[in-house]
Protein backbone atom coordinates (compact mmCIF):
# COMPACT_ATOMS: atom_id res chain seq x y z
CA UNK A 1 0.00 0.00 0.00
CA UNK A 2 3.24 2.19 0.27
CA UNK A 3 3.32 5.07 2.68
CA UNK A 4 -0.39 6.08 2.81
CA UNK A 5 -1.62 2.45 3.85
CA UNK A 6 -5.06 0.75 3.67
CA UNK A 7 -7.65 3.39 2.40
CA UNK A 8 -11.51 2.74 3.94
CA UNK A 9 -14.27 4.37 1.94
CA UNK A 10 -17.52 3.38 3.43
CA UNK A 11 -21.35 3.69 0.80
CA UNK A 12 -24.03 3.82 2.63
CA UNK A 13 -26.29 2.03 0.38
CA UNK A 14 -30.24 2.33 1.24
CA UNK A 15 -32.80 0.36 -1.11
CA UNK A 16 -30.07 0.45 -3.95
CA UNK A 17 -30.55 -2.52 -5.86
CA UNK A 18 -31.21 -0.28 -9.35
CA UNK A 19 -27.32 0.97 -9.49
CA UNK A 20 -25.13 -0.88 -6.66
CA UNK A 21 -23.88 -3.00 -9.29
CA UNK A 22 -22.48 -0.24 -11.58
CA UNK A 23 -21.86 1.77 -8.54
CA UNK A 24 -19.04 -1.08 -6.90
CA UNK A 25 -18.10 -1.46 -10.53
CA UNK A 26 -16.55 2.36 -10.44
CA UNK A 27 -15.61 1.90 -6.99
CA UNK A 28 -13.76 -1.16 -7.29
CA UNK A 29 -11.42 0.25 -10.23
CA UNK A 30 -11.05 3.72 -8.34
CA UNK A 31 -9.85 1.64 -5.11
CA UNK A 32 -8.32 -1.24 -6.33
CA UNK A 33 -6.10 -2.91 -3.59
CA UNK A 34 -8.50 -1.22 -0.87
CA UNK A 35 -11.11 -1.35 1.47
CA UNK A 36 -14.73 -0.79 0.40
CA UNK A 37 -17.50 -1.22 2.81
CA UNK A 38 -21.21 -0.56 1.85
CA UNK A 39 -23.69 -0.62 4.47
CA UNK A 40 -26.83 -2.09 3.53
CA UNK A 41 -30.17 -1.77 5.77
CA UNK A 42 -32.85 -1.67 3.29
CA UNK A 43 -35.54 -4.46 2.18
CA UNK A 44 -34.67 -5.05 -1.52
CA UNK A 45 -31.82 -6.46 -3.15
CA UNK A 46 -29.45 -4.18 -2.43
CA UNK A 47 -27.66 -6.42 0.00
CA UNK A 48 -27.59 -9.46 -1.90
CA UNK A 49 -26.21 -7.93 -5.04
CA UNK A 50 -23.30 -6.00 -2.81
CA UNK A 51 -22.56 -10.15 -1.41
CA UNK A 52 -22.65 -11.49 -5.23
CA UNK A 53 -19.87 -8.55 -5.99
CA UNK A 54 -17.60 -9.23 -2.86
CA UNK A 55 -17.49 -13.03 -3.78
CA UNK A 56 -15.08 -12.04 -7.23
CA UNK A 57 -13.74 -8.58 -5.85
CA UNK A 58 -12.96 -9.23 -1.98
CA UNK A 59 -12.12 -5.47 -1.40
CA UNK A 60 -15.68 -5.43 -1.15
CA UNK A 61 -17.02 -5.79 2.55
CA UNK A 62 -20.71 -6.33 3.06
CA UNK A 63 -22.52 -4.82 6.26
CA UNK A 64 -25.78 -5.95 6.70
CA UNK A 65 -28.77 -4.84 9.28
CA UNK A 66 -32.25 -5.60 9.83
CA UNK A 67 -33.22 -2.72 10.73
CA UNK A 68 -33.17 1.02 9.48
CA UNK A 69 -29.62 3.14 10.96
CA UNK A 70 -29.92 6.15 8.77
CA UNK A 71 -27.43 7.42 6.57
CA UNK A 72 -25.40 8.62 9.69
CA UNK A 73 -26.43 5.64 11.25
CA UNK A 74 -24.38 3.91 8.58
CA UNK A 75 -21.27 5.77 8.67
CA UNK A 76 -20.96 5.37 12.21
CA UNK A 77 -21.07 1.28 11.39
CA UNK A 78 -18.48 1.63 8.47
CA UNK A 79 -16.16 3.42 10.85
CA UNK A 80 -16.32 1.29 13.73
CA UNK A 81 -15.57 -2.03 11.00
CA UNK A 82 -13.04 -0.08 8.92
CA UNK A 83 -8.95 -1.07 9.18
CA UNK A 84 -8.19 1.92 7.21
CA UNK A 85 -5.46 4.19 7.94
CA UNK A 86 -7.64 7.22 5.98
CA UNK A 87 -11.13 6.55 6.17
CA UNK A 88 -14.31 8.62 3.99
CA UNK A 89 -17.50 8.03 3.12
CA UNK A 90 -19.54 8.91 -0.61
CA UNK A 91 -23.25 8.82 -1.26
CA UNK A 92 -24.21 5.99 -4.05
CA UNK A 93 -25.81 8.02 -5.83
CA UNK A 94 -22.15 8.67 -7.41
CA UNK A 95 -22.92 12.66 -7.23
CA UNK A 96 -18.78 12.62 -6.98
CA UNK A 97 -16.96 10.08 -9.23
CA UNK A 98 -14.89 7.37 -7.22
CA UNK A 99 -11.90 8.52 -8.94
CA UNK A 100 -12.12 12.10 -7.69
CA UNK A 101 -13.26 11.10 -4.07
CA UNK A 102 -10.28 8.59 -4.41
CA UNK A 103 -8.11 11.79 -5.27
CA UNK A 104 -9.00 12.66 -1.79
CA UNK A 105 -7.75 10.15 -0.42
CA UNK A 106 -4.16 10.57 -1.69
CA UNK A 107 -4.52 14.61 -1.17
CA UNK A 108 -4.89 13.82 2.82
CA UNK A 109 -1.28 14.90 3.73
CA UNK A 110 -1.25 17.53 6.10
CA UNK A 111 -4.63 17.55 7.46
CA UNK A 112 -7.22 15.53 9.90
CA UNK A 113 -9.62 16.09 7.09
CA UNK A 114 -10.75 17.05 3.45
CA UNK A 115 -14.29 17.39 2.54
CA UNK A 116 -15.44 18.03 -0.75
CA UNK A 117 -17.16 21.25 -1.27
CA UNK A 118 -19.32 22.65 -4.42
CA UNK A 119 -18.87 26.05 -3.60
CA UNK A 120 -15.23 26.79 -3.70
CA UNK A 121 -12.93 28.52 -6.97
CA UNK A 122 -12.41 25.42 -8.93
CA UNK A 123 -15.47 23.11 -8.12
CA UNK A 124 -17.54 22.37 -10.81
CA UNK A 125 -21.33 21.54 -10.81
CA UNK A 126 -22.04 19.32 -14.15
CA UNK A 127 -26.00 18.93 -13.56
CA UNK A 128 -27.50 21.43 -11.17
CA UNK A 129 -29.92 20.67 -7.98
CA UNK A 130 -33.20 22.18 -8.04
CA UNK A 131 -33.31 25.37 -6.80
CA UNK A 132 -35.39 24.61 -3.94
CA UNK A 133 -32.79 22.37 -2.95
CA UNK A 134 -30.17 24.82 -3.42
CA UNK A 135 -31.93 27.38 -1.72
CA UNK A 136 -32.43 25.00 1.59
CA UNK A 137 -28.57 24.11 1.54
CA UNK A 138 -27.50 27.85 1.18
CA UNK A 139 -29.42 28.37 4.49
CA UNK A 140 -28.80 25.36 6.51
CA UNK A 141 -25.07 26.31 5.74
CA UNK A 142 -25.72 30.07 6.68
CA UNK A 143 -27.79 29.28 10.19
CA UNK A 144 -26.31 25.73 11.44
CA UNK A 145 -22.91 25.62 10.35
CA UNK A 146 -21.82 29.33 10.67
CA UNK A 147 -24.00 30.58 13.31
CA UNK A 148 -24.91 27.39 15.69
CA UNK A 149 -22.11 25.37 15.02
CA UNK A 150 -19.60 28.18 14.72
CA UNK A 151 -17.72 25.89 11.71
CA UNK A 152 -16.23 28.04 8.81
CA UNK A 153 -17.13 25.63 5.96
CA UNK A 154 -18.91 26.55 2.72
CA UNK A 155 -20.40 23.52 2.59
CA UNK A 156 -20.84 20.89 5.39
CA UNK A 157 -23.12 18.42 3.09
CA UNK A 158 -21.43 17.60 0.31
CA UNK A 159 -21.46 13.39 0.40
CA UNK A 160 -17.84 13.30 -0.02
CA UNK A 161 -15.61 13.42 2.97
CA UNK A 162 -12.16 11.51 4.10
CA UNK A 163 -10.30 11.71 7.80
CA UNK A 164 -7.50 10.18 9.05
CA UNK A 165 -8.27 6.77 11.22
CA UNK A 166 -6.89 8.42 14.35
CA UNK A 167 -8.94 11.61 13.57
CA UNK A 168 -12.56 9.09 13.26
CA UNK A 169 -11.63 6.63 16.17
CA UNK A 170 -11.11 9.83 18.83
CA UNK A 171 -14.79 11.33 17.89
CA UNK A 172 -17.09 7.77 16.65
CA UNK A 173 -18.18 7.39 19.99
CA UNK A 174 -19.28 10.50 20.94
CA UNK A 175 -21.52 10.96 17.40
CA UNK A 176 -25.73 10.74 18.09
CA UNK A 177 -26.83 11.44 14.80
CA UNK A 178 -28.17 9.09 13.00
CA UNK A 179 -29.45 11.23 10.19
CA UNK A 180 -28.14 13.11 7.54
CA UNK A 181 -26.89 15.79 9.73
CA UNK A 182 -24.27 13.17 10.69
CA UNK A 183 -21.84 15.28 8.11
CA UNK A 184 -22.08 18.21 10.33
CA UNK A 185 -22.02 16.39 13.56
CA UNK A 186 -18.78 14.78 12.48
CA UNK A 187 -16.96 18.03 11.58
CA UNK A 188 -18.43 19.70 14.75
CA UNK A 189 -16.54 17.55 17.34
CA UNK A 190 -13.33 17.52 15.33
CA UNK A 191 -13.45 20.68 15.34
CA UNK A 192 -13.99 20.95 19.21
CA UNK A 193 -11.31 18.47 19.69
CA UNK A 194 -8.53 20.51 17.72
CA UNK A 195 -8.69 18.59 13.93
CA UNK A 196 -7.94 20.72 11.07
CA UNK A 197 -10.38 19.87 8.05
CA UNK A 198 -9.81 21.37 4.98
CA UNK A 199 -12.77 22.14 1.94
CA UNK A 200 -11.55 20.71 -1.16
CA UNK A 201 -12.83 21.23 -4.42
CA UNK A 202 -14.64 18.80 -6.10
CA UNK A 203 -16.65 18.01 -9.85
CA UNK A 204 -20.35 17.19 -8.76
CA UNK A 205 -23.39 16.52 -10.31
CA UNK A 206 -27.23 16.19 -8.84
CA UNK A 207 -28.69 12.77 -8.99
CA UNK A 208 -32.49 11.98 -9.24
CA UNK A 209 -31.67 8.80 -7.03
CA UNK A 210 -31.05 10.64 -3.92
CA UNK A 211 -32.23 9.19 -0.75
CA UNK A 212 -32.40 12.74 0.68
CA UNK A 213 -36.00 13.95 1.20
CA UNK A 214 -36.71 17.56 2.06
CA UNK A 215 -39.51 16.38 4.48
CA UNK A 216 -36.20 15.34 6.37
CA UNK A 217 -35.66 18.60 7.07
CA UNK A 218 -37.48 19.17 10.32
CA UNK A 219 -35.87 15.95 11.62
CA UNK A 220 -32.32 17.18 11.07
CA UNK A 221 -33.46 20.43 13.04
CA UNK A 222 -34.16 18.07 15.81
CA UNK A 223 -31.35 16.18 15.89
CA UNK A 224 -28.98 19.19 15.42
CA UNK A 225 -30.59 21.23 18.55
CA UNK A 226 -30.17 18.04 20.76
CA UNK A 227 -26.47 17.75 19.95
CA UNK A 228 -25.89 21.22 20.01
CA UNK A 229 -27.29 21.89 23.40
CA UNK A 230 -28.07 18.59 24.53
Amino acid sequence: MGEKGLYSVIIPAYNEEARIRSVLTAFTRAFSGHEIIVVCDGPDRTAEIVGEVSKENPEVRLLRYPERLGKGGAIIEGFRASHGQRIGFADADESAEPAEIKGMFDALDGADGLIGSRRLKGSKITIKQPLMRRAISRIFNIVFAHILFGLPFRDTQCGAKVFTREAVMDIVDDLQGRGFETDLEILWRLQKKGYQVREYPITWKHSEGSTFRLSYSWKMFVSLMKIRWG
